[in-house]
């Protein structure tokens, strides 16, 4: 768990703007102007771009839980609006509120928890006949018998289930409390900004609905964060997308460019590459292969001396110093090429593997029988002197890689040296010598 994404600042980026707006929103709204254009509008708007980003991401579940916060919204909307002008709330008004508590989670639990499937039009199909089947029937029974189920849902109770801790209904509270359990197990499981997007927005759909009468401006104001909080996820994920490497978590080849694009006048490239790989995957397997390139990533991640890790493609790496010369940058480089070389990786014995998935979950972290293996990389080194641009750079770097790997692979060297490169750290210069 140490290195979940949950326990990663980056992780909770979507926040922030969610965050900014709902508060600026609720702070800046008298109760008597909850009705205005503005407070209709900026829901609306938030969720027809959330609804066309997800459209284009094919973002399936967030489209569908924009469009049950929205319409829950304008439902409340609605009813707040007709409370503030009239001062009394119409004879519907209680089971309308309590039908949006009941199904605003229900929703959130069946959109959030039911996986995309990748084809966008029929997802979306089937997810709305689903959607539009149940609060049919619901609508259907709830106009037969109005007072029967206001009841159900509001004077229903358990005497085993504790009073006074939520302002909702006991049913609606149930509701609630499971969704969030499913949500939050998911996002715990396959930690992605927008699955703990979606549980972060119904903990505030379940703070706002109780409130809504008493505080009229907390209904703009949350929902508009619920629904920035999808979107702000899926533009995150997006990001993600397009600049990091999937299998590694480094940042990827696009990244790496616009990086390259602001490097200034004074800057070093390393590029590193995995020794004998192609060997390696030809007689372990590219699964192992993988698990190799995962590793070498995560030891590349860890460089100091205010280095950045980027995948380049294959087997090959970049690390890239801004504001540092090349000597500036040895001892780093040196100390994680030292970093990977001491690591180890035990390699799946597929053999002895579980068949069930269950059994191989709980066998996960306690060791087996698959062949340790050594995994080494070598590094060539250029700075901002070894061409005018950067890619005449990362061309001078490359003949450095070269040079290293005439010289035996597991060494660094930099451009235009045909020896090692000098080390500054004493460990490391030891541990250089032995070999």
């Amino acid at each position: 768990m140490r290195n979940h994404l949950l326990r990663q600042p980056g992780h909770y980026l979507f926040l922030l703007p969610a965050m900014l707006v709902g508060m600026g929103l609720w702070w800046a709204t008298p109760a008597d102007e909850v009705g205005s254009p503005v407070h209709r509008i900026l829901p609306l708007v938030l969720t027809c771009l959330g609804i066309g980003l997800g459209l284009i991401y094919n973002r399936v579940r967030a489209v569908c839980l924009l469009l049950a916060i929205a319409l829950a919204f304008a439902m409340l909307h609605g009813l707040v609006g007709s409370f503030l002008n009239t001062g009394a709330v119409t004879a519907l008004t209680p089971l309308l509120f309590h039908s949006v508590s009941l199904w605003l989670p229900l929703l959130f639990a069946l959109h959030g928890l039911w996986p995309e499937r990748g084809r966008l039009r029929e997802d979306l199909l089937l997810r709305g006949v689903v959607s539009g089947a149940a609060v049919g029937v619901f609508a259907l029974l709830a106009a037969q018998g109005p007072q029967g189920m206001h009841d159900l849902l509001s004077d229903h109770h358990w005497a085993w289930l504790p009073t006074g801790w939520s302002r909702l209904a006991q049913l609606p509270t149930l509701v609630f409390v499971a969704a969030l359990v499913g949500l939050g197990a998911q996002a715990l499981r396959q930690p992605r900004p927008l699955h703990t997007a979606m549980l972060i927005a119904l903990l505030v759909v379940w703070a706002m609905l109780p409130r809504v009468f008493l505080s009229p401006a907390l209904l703009p104001a949350l929902a508009s964060t619920a629904l920035l909080l999808i979107v702000s996820a899926m533009l995150q994920e997006s990001f993600h997308m397009a600049y990091r490497d999937e299998l590694t978590g480094l940042p990827g080849r696009r990244a790496l460019n616009e990086c390259l694009q602001r490097v200034g006048a004074t800057y070093t490239i390393a590029m590193v590459d995995v020794d004998h790989f192609k060997r390696f995957n030809d007689t372990h397997g590219h699964d192992n292969g993988d698990d190799v390139l995962k590793l070498v990533a995560t030891r590349l991640a860890e460089v100091g001396g205010g280095g950045r890790a980027f995948r380049y493609g294959g087997e090959e790496f970049a690390l890239v110093f801004l504001d540092r010369p090349a000597p500036a940058c040895v001892e780093a480089v040196e100390a994680v090429r030292a970093t990977v070389e001491a690591s180890r990786l035990q390699l799946r014995d597929r053999a002895a593997r579980a068949q069930d998935d269950a059994v191989g979950r709980l066998q996960r972290g306690r060791g087996g029988g698959g062949t340790v293996v050594q995994v080494t990389v070598s590094i060539g080194m250029a700075d901002h002197r070894a061409g005018d641009d950067a890619q005449a750079v990362i061309k001078a770097a490359d003949q450095a890689l070269y040079a290293a790997k005439d010289a035996g692979r597991n060494c660094v060297r930099a451009h235009g040296q045909q020896r090692p490169v000098a080390v500054r750290s004493r460990e490391a210069a030891q541990g250089s010598a032995s070999r």
